[in-house]
């Protein structure tokens, strides 16, 4: 028996297929490039009700144009994210405090619109958040802030409006929640969605009839939190989970294979936000000696198909129960990483393979029961 009750109006997702891919040659002049047979594995749709995106599987992180990661150039930038889209990694994932990153897509869009077939302008999404404090979610409070996004932006309507909550024992979040629905009935907003929302909020937010299509969670190899309780609810719903954290950083790669991060200056350092954040993370799971088990049973995986770590760490994740996409960030105009991220659809990791990653993945700690639930840890004290 389900420890959830379903709402009876409720839809069920749904998958979808996109048009023509496209990609840049040496001049960045897009062609059509991916088989009609990969096509499917590359997208997903999040939907609810009348309410559906088509969203690449894996998207495009934008966290890093915030700063720390290094300064970030908008002209850059901007080209960056159009060889992304060329190579048909077309969806872009941002927030209203990523630094510049609603201005970057704003202008990336209108180049797109200028420089670029009808087809690809189709397939692009930009999937935004809002991350209020908690206070008085009026009408015009939650208006007001959506459309700084749309206008940052440059877009009439949001694709996907991804809504964060800091206190629940503020009951706001209801309130804010219906008025973006209003917004999505006037056009505004495409589809309602959910960042860090932990699994009993999920449901009373579904109960109330709200149409969200999907919640970003973290969701690695290391943090499996997200299928102890929320894909068992997402199942049951047709609402799909968004992963972020899903590379740690960084920290599931290569780079850090064998590397000795314990002597100062014996390994490469943890120099960004997300470095030092997912190390706390390999920390609470099991620590670093661990962590290098992993990274070797994932070095053989990926050596065995002829990709990289992040290739295979990435593809579990998406091959887990209700996730509909993957957060990759891309450093625009520091870092590139185009190829790696478009093998994550060349092949299909094995019975084996799984069964020798989840040995490893068993021997560390509980993260549930050691941080909470999805999100939990952006609540604590």
């Amino acid at each position: 028996m389900s420890l959830y009750s379903v709402h009876p109006r409720l839809p069920c997702g749904s998958s979808g297929l996109r048009s023509d891919q496209w990609r840049s040659d040496h001049r960045r002049k897009p062609i059509m490039c991916v088989r009609t047979a990969e096509k499917s594995a590359r997208v997903a749709t999040v939907s609810n009700g009348d309410d559906s995106l088509v969203i690449c599987r894996v998207l495009n992180g934008m966290w890093q144009t915030s700063g720390g990661w290094g300064r970030i150039d908008r002209d850059d930038a901007v080209e960056a994210m159009l060889r992304h889209a060329d190579a048909g990694l077309t969806t872009f994932d941002m927030a209203d405090h990523y630094g510049p990153a609603e201005d970057l897509y704003g202008i990336f869009i209108n180049k797109v619109r200028r420089e670029r077939p009808p087809e690809l302008l189709e397939e692009i999404k930009g999937l935004t958040k809002w991350v209020p404090p908690p206070v008085k979610m009026t009408s015009g409070f939650v208006r007001e802030n959506i459309n700084i996004s749309r206008k940052r932006m440059d877009v009439a309507a949001l694709d996907m409006l991804q809504f964060h909550w800091w206190d629940y024992n503020n009951s706001g979040y209801l309130d804010a929640l219906k008025h973006l629905t209003d917004m999505k009935e006037e056009g505004k907003i495409k589809t309602v969605a959910l960042t860090n929302f932990d699994t009993e909020r999920l449901h009373i937010i579904l109960e109330n009839g709200i149409p969200v299509v999907s919640n970003q969670v973290q969701h690695s190899i290391v943090d499996m939190r997200p299928q102890q309780r929320m894909a068992e609810l997402c199942q049951l719903t047709g609402v799909k989970l968004i992963t972020y954290g899903t590379l740690m950083g960084g920290l599931l790669s290569e780079k850090f294979l064998d590397a000795n991060i314990m002597i100062p200056f014996a390994g490469p350092p943890l120099n960004t936000p997300s470095l030092q954040k997912y190390k706390r993370m390999v920390d609470a799971w099991g620590g670093w000696n661990l962590f290098q088990v992993m990274l070797q049973i994932l070095k053989k995986i990926a050596s065995k198909h002829g990709v990289s770590i992040p290739t295979v760490a990435v593809r579990y994740i998406l091959d887990q129960p209700s996730v509909a996409g993957s957060m990759v960030g891309v450093r625009l105009g520091l870092s590139e990483h185009i190829q790696d991220t478009n093998a994550v659809f060349s092949f299909t990791l094995d019975e084996e393979d799984v069964n020798n990653i989840d040995e490893v993945r068993k021997r560390g700690r509980n993260l549930m029961e050691l941080i909470g639930d999805c999100g939990d840890e952006y609540r604590r004290a």
